[in-house]
């Protein structure tokens, strides 16, 4: 019977804690260094926005690819395991023979990440989404040591979970004889006529299971994921880490469609594989080209897969990078169309036809929005009140904060609160807190008992971090 007054006495004392801190926060938001201190020690939840190959640092892929004495193209610093017929390739061992090496490893780095960019000499966007094809080869066969090297980072930086793209699922599925469909969905798209489409779909997609279309979502999750998973030993008391599969924007409709259908199979058959996304540059021709006919898509695995959940790339767009009239509608038709289950950047919010609408829904729905700070700023150039963080926070938007390509952006998760505290000065420490939470709350992490032992040591972690702050 003792209990209920022992439980409101231990409110009371950590409401106290969160009180002290929030006026010690308040003193320090305008000072970076101070602020880096702070947030390096706060306890930081999870990274949803994650995509693995970007959140490697340059230095690693660089250290591996000279190791097993990769070509390098000198003109454009891609590597390759074997030599191409054309341009100017050279082996690592053969730079180092004639004292060269040094010089193109800076040039490296300049090209797999934005080390050294001066905002001048080359596009921000261009720089960014090249450099994946530049060092690619140097993460096939790698991702051991760099899922280890994401979570030794994840633990110091006091994040306790991440939910990352780790691959396209691999298949040699010959899908030619449904190549006369692709014109056919572009029509029925093009007419909006979502009747015909979704029919079309489903023709394609009995033909996909004809083509075992599940053997190659349980090779890929079975001898792939699980087995790296579970090698590495990559969940403990410390660490959490889930998976989700993804589809490329740029790739024609048949050949998407039918990737996105085995990474639904695999997501609805995996405990490990959290859910589905689909990347690539949103103001690319084929994206722009076929985005309601990608919506449509995922409307239509969600209605055989219902149990799956997706998150988006929706609105990375902003005023100069599209036609204005290309501002107006992405993000609604991830939400309406799709059924998106979260949102990731929902840059051009402001520019949705009757956006108000849009974000009440969002909000009423509980469809949380992925903020990524430095990501936005390097790509987009859209930065400080550009950014519609506040007008998502004023709707009620869930937020959640994460870094999207760490790595490539030579950021961390700590840089991203920073800037959330310094340039926003309408949140709060507890808004903060609250997204931190948020990053559990809306992961899509399957199994309860798993996102509530996370809650458990997340409110733990922030009672201990808070009666440390006290002493301030």
């Amino acid at each position: 019977m003792r209990i209920l007054p022992t439980l409101l006495l231990f409110l009371t004392v950590t409401a106290g804690y969160s009180q002290s801190v929030s006026e010690y926060f308040e003193k320090i938001r305008d000072n970076e260094a101070e602020l880096t201190a702070f947030f390096s020690q706060m306890p930081k939840g999870g990274d949803l926005h994650h995509h693995f190959s970007g959140s490697i640092y340059a230095e690693p892929l660089l250290q591996h690819a000279i190791q097993t004495d990769f070509y390098l193209n000198t003109e454009s610093m891609d590597v390759r395991k074997e030599k191409e017929s054309t341009g100017n390739w050279k082996l690592f061992s053969e730079l180092k023979a004639n004292g060269t090496l040094e010089f193109y490893k800076q040039k490296i780095m300049q090209k797999w990440s934005i080390k050294d960019y001066n905002y001048v000499d080359y596009p921000s966007d261009k720089l960014f989404f090249e450099s994946f094809m530049k060092f690619e080869p140097a993460i096939k066969g790698n991702f051991g040591q760099g899922l280890l090297e994401l979570k030794k980072r994840a633990i110091a930086e006091n994040v306790s979970y991440i939910e990352t793209q780790l691959s396209t699922i691999p298949n040699t599925m010959n899908t030619d004889d449904l190549l006369t469909f692709n014109a056919k969905l572009r029509e029925y798209a093009l007419a909006k006529n979502e009747k015909e489409v979704l029919k079309t779909l489903d023709v394609m997609y009995k033909s996909i299971l004809q083509k075992n279309a599940n053997n190659y979502a349980k090779e890929f999750n079975n001898n792939f994921v699980t087995k790296l998973h579970n090698d590495l030993k990559i969940d403990d008391a410390q660490f959490t880490m889930r998976y989700q599969n993804f589809v490329l924007r740029f790739m024609e409709p048949v050949d998407l469609f039918k990737n996105l259908v085995i990474a639904f199979i695999s997501a609805n058959e995996s405990d490990l594989m959290a859910g589905v996304n689909i990347v690539s540059p949103e103001d690319g021709e084929t994206s722009m080209k076929d985005y309601w006919l990608h919506m449509m898509m995922f409307k239509f695995c969600n209605l055989k897969y219902p149990n799956v959940k997706y998150t988006m790339h929706a609105g990375e767009l902003t005023l100069g990078l599209v036609q204005p009239e290309e501002l107006t509608w992405h993000i609604g038709a991830a939400v309406h169309t799709a059924g998106a289950h979260r949102i990731g950047h929902g840059v051009d919010i402001p520019y949705e036809k009757d956006s108000y609408e849009l974000l009440r829904h969002m909000a009423q729905k509980n469809i949380p929005i992925e903020i990524n700070l430095v990501s936005n700023e390097f790509i987009l150039k859209v930065k400080e009140n550009r950014h519609p963080l506040s007008l998502y926070k004023k709707f009620g938007v869930p937020i959640v904060i994460s870094t999207d390509d760490a790595g490539i952006l030579r950021t961390n998760m700590t840089e991203q609160y920073v800037l959330l505290a310094k340039r926003y000065k309408d949140i709060s420490y507890q808004d903060i807190k609250q997204f931190v939470f948020n990053s559990i709350k809306f992961s899509f992490i399957k199994s309860a008992s798993v996102r509530t032992q996370l809650l458990a040591n997340l409110e733990m972690r922030f009672t201990t971090f808070e009666k440390e702050f006290t002493k301030q």
